[in-house]
Parts: C-alpha cells; sequence; structure tokens
C-alpha cells in the first residue's frame, strides 16, 4: 500500500515539474523571440499563400475550389493573428506578420505559375506574311483564326489561338522561329466552351487528333 502511494506521489511530482518546464519554456526568450515568431511566419506565408491561390482561382471561375481555399485560409489566419493579440508588446511577432505576408504573396504566384492552370488567348499580329506560321500552329494541332486588319504601318494579319497556359511557351517557340519581329499579347480566359486543343501523350498512349471541347 506504503508503495502504491509513493509510486502515485512520485508520478504526481513529476508531471507538475513537466508542467513547469513547459510553463517555463513557454515564457522563456527563446520561445517569445524565436519560436513564436518563426510559427507565425510559416503560418502566414501557408494563408497569404492560399489567398493568392484563391484570388487567381475566383478571376478563372473556379467556384468549387475556392470556397474550400478560402476555409483552410482563414483558419490559419486566426491562428495567426490571435498569437499577435497575445503579444502586442513583442516587435518580432509584427516582423515574422509582414515577413510572412509578403513571402507568401512571392510563393503563392511562383505556385501558380508552375500549376499552369487556365486558359489564354495568344493574339499575335505581323506584317510579314503569316502563311507559314499559321501552318506551323496547326501542324501542332492548335486552333487558329486569322483576319485581315490594317495597322499604323499598314496591311497586317492578326491571329488568334487559344492555349492551355502550360502551352504557352511552345505557342511563342513558334511564332518567334516564323517570325521573330512580331507583335503578340497574352490575356487570361475566364472559361472555353469547345475548341481544338492538342492531346497530350498518356502513359502508354500515344496521341491522337485533337479533341472539340
Amino acid at each position: 500500500m506504503r508503495g502504491c502511494i509513493a509510486y502515485s506521489v512520485g508520478n504526481l511530482l513529476k508531471e507538475c515539474g513537466d508542467s513547469v518546464d513547459i510553463a517555463a519554456f513557454y515564457h522563456s526568450e527563446i520561445f517569445k523571440f524565436v519560436l513564436l515568431p518563426a510559427l507565425i511566419f510559416l503560418a502566414r506565408i501557408c494563408d497569404v499563400t492560399l489567398d493568392t491561390l484563391r484570388i487567381i482561382y475566383v478571376g478563372r471561375g473556379m467556384k468549387f475550389l475556392a470556397p474550400v481555399i478560402g476555409f483552410v485560409e482563414v483558419l490559419i489566419w486566426l491562428v495567426a493573428i490571435t498569437q499577435i493579440f497575445k503579444n502586442l508588446s513583442n516587435p518580432a511577432c509584427y516582423v515574422a506578420y509582414a515577413g510572412g505576408f509578403a513571402m507568401g504573396n512571392y510563393i503563392g504566384i511562383l505556385l501558380e505559375e508552375k500549376m499552369a492552370i487556365g486558359t489564354v488567348v495568344i493574339r499575335i499580329i505581323t506584317q510579314k506574311d503569316a502563311e507559314a506560321l499559321i501552318r506551323r500552329l496547326k501542324e501542332n494541332r492548335y486552333g487558329v483564326t486569322n483576319v485581315d486588319a490594317q495597322g499604323a504601318m499598314g496591311q497586317v494579319k492578326i491571329i488568334f489561338t487559344i492555349v492551355k497556359r502550360k502551352d504557352i511557351d511552345s505557342v511563342l517557340e513558334i511564332v518567334r522561329g516564323c517570325n521573330p519581329l512580331a507583335f503578340y499579347t497574352i490575356e487570361d480566359v475566364r472559361s472555353v466552351r469547345k475548341g481544338v486543343f492538342p492531346l497530350y501523350k498518356a502513359a502508354g498512349k500515344g496521341t491522337g487528333p485533337a479533341a472539340d471541347g
């Protein structure tokens, strides 16, 4: 009986000692000026990165993905701002909060570029004979619409092609190869219905003809 009591008392003292150690660490200088700002910095990076992606997806009409990202983003933001209000006298938290905001914007833009989600319209204006350029684009299974127009320097050809964002570099390589002096603009497209797009090689399958849709 005495042994059981001694064992219980020993465990209680140990737990109390652990609680004291945790509380002491929570109020230590290392936690206040190093660990806590680092956590706020990381949380802010996450929520601003998600916010950047959410804004991009809203602009492209992705009405199901954007709310999910917004929900997670706000949860992370609440955690970060709660710690700021608990530590108003800690300037390191302010620096971490602002730094995380800046870094989150940068990382969000990088992620969006890497993911290359969405569709764009490339508008090409050239004074040079555009038949070779149009033929090359069609050979690579890109949909092409061209019209004759009058420019500041005379007669020009305007070529429109709507492509996936991941195909921008490939299309521009064709344009530069056929006409290095061609003027072009690239704009985001909110939505596309039907169209001609290249089919990509899947695992164990070859490419087929372009599909409408």
